[in-house]
């Protein structure tokens, strides 16, 4: 198993690799079917957000699972490291965003 620093570090990174990539690998659909690249990029990159968090976060039962046992059985620790591993997740996407939106020049 992952030592809780590690996880977050994965879970940082993927969130944001997922945006990023889904973004980029869309301007170029977006080219290839004559759209505008930057603002499918933008767009794409705004949508995907939440999806990057589910995945990042390996899917959202056993996420559940574990915030339920926090709420309702008293187990506080597992529901602080999950809430912590959305909120990292969540940082992610925004860096990825960032990014795109630096990268499309918008955010001069």
């Amino acid at each position: 198993m992952y030592a809780f620093s590690h996880k977050c570090v994965l879970i940082f990174f993927t969130a944001m690799g997922i945006v990023l990539g889904s973004s980029l690998l869309g301007s170029l659909a977006a080219v290839l079917v004559k759209e505008p690249p930057i603002s499918t990029m933008l767009k794409l990159a705004k949508e995907i957000k939440i999806w990057a968090i589910v995945a990042a976060i390996g899917g959202t039962f056993s996420t559940f699972e574990i915030i339920e046992s926090g709420l309702f059985k008293g187990e506080l620790r597992p529901l602080v490291k999950q809430l912590l591993y959305i909120f990292i997740a969540i940082l992610g996407t925004q860096v990825g965003y960032y990014l795109i939106f630096i990268l499309s020049g918008k955010g001069k």
